[in-house]
């Protein structure tokens, strides 16, 4: 008779409740990786003086951060599919916790955009693995909702990570903020170790007649996301300085962000509880709030009450935008999760870093009023490519159906 097998059994999806555990961890560490990327955003106007550099310079410390993430999304994740997936989110974890030391310490600016640059490369790594986690760690049906779940730690980093360290930095200085950021860092790797299940990788989908259409609809999901990120980070990178410029005290500016933030969860709940049912048009409703918040932004600026109202507007409809691009990705079966993730990683970082450098020239030549125009042209063309592929992006009878024959196969071959 055999000897009894040491090794712990596989982790096998089941329902949310099931992986509860696993996807607040998941969360939790997503928060931190949004706050590590954004937090120069609200901290700008204090980088650039300390540091004896403009404002649209200090701006280009989330550009390198962003372009270093959409470099290295699929070349990092290809080069760690072998590794265990836990210990390459662990990984990331540590590597955050040092890029923030090290930028809290930093005597220039170029030491503190090299430590970004650290971070971006772990930041590759990080949603690259993190999306196709929460994937594999229920079933196929509950894909979105789990995403939807997981986003909440993104929209936690915009709700309470960037206002805070911004708060933070207004009181005591730029550089404490991230001392802070790097205990919180060190505290999230902790309990992701603790809570997390290990899942295996791989499970690329078949090859089959459908391969071309499906990498099709993949490719048709990250442009959109692309889009919708560039559009949203053109604005948002340069928030801080639009509501300055629209009379807004100094001292009010991180409660403001931390309201306007909070605003986020209402678009994060909603997807979380549409998008398993109601896909498309989640994600038709979502870019179309964002759309209208970002144009009514620039119509109403400088008025100080009706920009606020504008960018909470804003807030809403994207606080569901990376779970509605993550889901449709996935489903879309275009490639395995961890590619996926990659891909999805990747344009939302040419998002973020062409956001943020595309904000800077329109700040500098056209001035700042002209930003919100400019970030709400792109969101609209990431709303068209959604409305015309309708494959990538499908309605509830048809994604429940595709999840239904991908749950009776389960996972093929690995990568």
């Amino acid at each position: 008779m055999p000897a009894p097998s040491s090794r712990p059994a596989a982790w096998q999806p089941g329902d949310v409740r099931d992986a509860a555990g696993g996807l607040f961890a998941l969360a939790l560490a997503t928060f931190v990786a949004v706050t590590t990327e954004l937090v120069p955003v609200g901290l700008l106007p204090l980088i650039s003086d300390d540091l004896a550099v403009s404002e649209s310079v200090a701006g280009l410390l989330v550009t390198a951060y962003a372009f270093m993430v959409a470099a290295l999304a699929l070349p990092l994740t290809s080069a760690t599919r072998r590794l265990p997936r836990k210990t390459v989110l662990l990984g990331t974890l540590a590597v955050y916790t040092a890029s923030n030391v090290i930028v809290a310490l930093a005597p220039t600016f170029a030491v503190v955009a090299g430590a970004r640059a650290l971070g971006g490369a772990a930041h590759a790594v990080f949603f690259s693995v993190s999306i196709g986690y929460a994937s594999r760690l229920v079933r196929p049906h509950l894909a979105g909702r789990a995403l939807a779940l997981v986003t909440l730690g993104a929209s936690a980093g915009f709700i309470l990570g960037v206002p805070l360290s911004t708060s933070l930095g207004t009181a005591v200085g730029w550089r404490d903020a991230f001392l802070v950021l790097t205990g919180v860092c060190a505290v999230a790797g902790v309990l992701t170790a603790l809570l997390l299940p290990s899942v295996p990788g791989g499970g690329a989908p078949p090859d089959d007649a459908a391969r071309g259409a499906r990498r099709t609809a993949l490719a048709q999901v990250t442009t959109a996301n692309a889009l919708a990120y560039l559009g949203h980070f053109t604005v948002y990178t340069y928030v801080s300085v639009l509501l300055l410029a629209a009379g807004l005290a100094t001292a009010a500016l991180g409660p403001a962000l931390l309201l306007i933030g909070a605003l986020g969860l209402i678009g994060a709940a909603f997807a979380a509880t549409r998008l398993d049912v109601r896909p498309r048009q989640t994600t038709v409703i979502t870019l179309s709030v964002v759309a209208c918040g970002v144009l009514a932004l620039g119509i109403v600026f400088p008025a100080t009450v009706g920009t606020l109202v504008a960018a909470a507007v804003w807030s809403i409809g994207f606080g569901a935008v990376a779970a509605v691009f993550q889901t449709a990705a996935i489903r879309t079966r275009g490639a395995s999760p961890d590619v996926v993730g990659a891909l999805v990683n990747a344009t939302a970082n040419i998002g973020i870093g062409g956001g943020a450098a595309l904000g800077a020239l329109v700040l500098d030549g056209a001035g700042v009023a002209a930003v919100p125009y400019t970030g709400a042209v792109l969101v609209v063309a990431a709303l068209v490519v959604v409305l015309v592929a309708r494959k990538a992006f499908p309605g509830g009878a048809a994604a429940d159906a595709e999840d239904a024959r991908h749950g009776s196969r389960g996972e093929t071959k690995d990568e």
